[in-house]
This record gives C-alpha cells, sequence and structure tokens, in this order.
C-alpha cells in the first residue's frame, strides 16, 4: 500500500497546477509516519454542512486511487443518529485502516486598496516616429505617441479559506498528521482540493511523512 499512496499524492501533485494555496502550519506525530502505515483502505471525509460541496470533495480525491473511498457511501443520512463507536464500528467491519479528514476552518474577507497607475508618454524622437512607420494606422501611432493616462485606483476584496486536513490511523486510533492551508481567489472547488493536497503533499515530503521526490 506504500507504493499506491505514494502514487497516488504524487498523481496529485502532477495533475495540480498553480495556485493561491498555501500551507500555515503542520503536526505529525514523531513516532510513525504516513508512508510507514500499512494503509489498505482509506475512507475520504470532508466536513461541510452542503451535500454537494461534500461530494465533491470527496470524489475529487478518491479519483486519484481505488483504495480511497467516500465517506457518503457508509456515513450518511442512514448512521447520523448513531454514537460515535457505533459509526467506528462501521468503518472496522468494512476493513478501513486509515480516514482522511477535510474541513473548512475559517472564511475571511479582507479589503485592500490598490493604488492608480499612470502609463507614460512614449517619445520616440524624431526618427523613432518616421522609421518603420509605413503600414502603421492611426491607432498603432497614436497609442505610440499619445499623451499620459491615469488608471484610477480601485478597492479590492480578497476572500481567504482555511482548511484543516487530518490523516488518522483507525489501527493506532489516532492522529498522525494535520495541516492547515490558506486558499484565496477560489473559483472552482475541485481544482481548489486539488490545490490543497498538493500543498500537504508538498508539506509532507518536507517533514519526512512522505519519501521526497
Amino acid at each position: 500500500m506504500k507504493k499506491y499512496l505514494f502514487l497516488f499524492f504524487t498523481v496529485v501533485v502532477l495533475s495540480s497546477c498553480g495556485s493561491n494555496t498555501s500551507i500555515v502550519n503542520s503536526w505529525r506525530d514523531p513516532k510513525i509516519t504516513v508512508s510507514q502505515e500499512n494503509f489498505k483502505k482509506v475512507l475520504v471525509v470532508a466536513l461541510v454542512k452542503d451535500e454537494a460541496s461534500r461530494r465533491v470533495t470527496e470524489n475529487r480525491i478518491a479519483a486519484g486511487n481505488e483504495i480511497f473511498k467516500t465517506s457518503y457511501q457508509y456515513l450518511n443520512e442512514s448512521t447520523k443518529d448513531l454514537t460515535k463507536e457505533q459509526k467506528l464500528k462501521i468503518l472496522q467491519d468494512e476493513n478501513f485502516d486509515g480516514v482522511i479528514t477535510m474541513r473548512l476552518v475559517s472564511k475571511e474577507k479582507e479589503t485592500t486598496y490598490v493604488p492608480g497607475t499612470y502609463t507614460g508618454m512614449y517619445y520616440g524622437g524624431f526618427d523613432g516616429m518616421y522609421a518603420g512607420m509605413y503600414g502603421y494606422g492611426f491607432g498603432n501611432w497614436y497609442g505610440m505617441y499619445s499623451p499620459n493616462f491615469y488608471d484610477p485606483g480601485y478597492y479590492q476584496e480578497t476572500t481567504s479559506y482555511m482548511v484543516e486536513t487530518n490523516i488518522f490511523s483507525l489501527k493506532e486510533n489516532k492522529l498522525i498528521w494535520t495541516g492547515t492551508t490558506e486558499s484565496q481567489y477560489v473559483t472552482d472547488l475541485g481544482q481548489t482540493v486539488d490545490a490543497i493536497m498538493q500543498a500537504v503533499v508538498k508539506e509532507m515530503r518536507k517533514d519526512g511523512s512522505l519519501p521526497p521526490k
């Protein structure tokens, strides 16, 4: 399973492009690493109120490898009134030995002022004015030699999403890794999940939870 888990995380990194997501903080159990855990079946849990967002998030992660299973298949309306112990028994009976959870910790908005800018005048000089001007229309010429223009400043609102990702060992019944990420300029949930996993993998390689590239 170590190989499969490593391949899954590799696929996540390769399939994720640059993003506005970064690690804020993380912690790992000093006595055990993710790569040392012999995971064979891992439950993916998105702890969000919106069912559609939950399914998008879980499906996105679970699509990386067949050992990852979405929680809505096992923990849903039919199990919501069960105790914590009863839910754990369901997972044990289904032979789960690991869990990955993802939850939104906070959502913060920040407004910043972006100052205005001047577009400077371009002077090509006498030679510059006429050299190579054949074929230039008025728009090209005026664009080169027009006076200064001022782009006014504006206020920009940025929303930051703080997301906590946890990895549990059901065999040890404890948390073995946790990290918090910050994401900005979120436009697509699926791509943001990819970016979070990319940041998580990078941090886990850094702290020794996963082998380096």
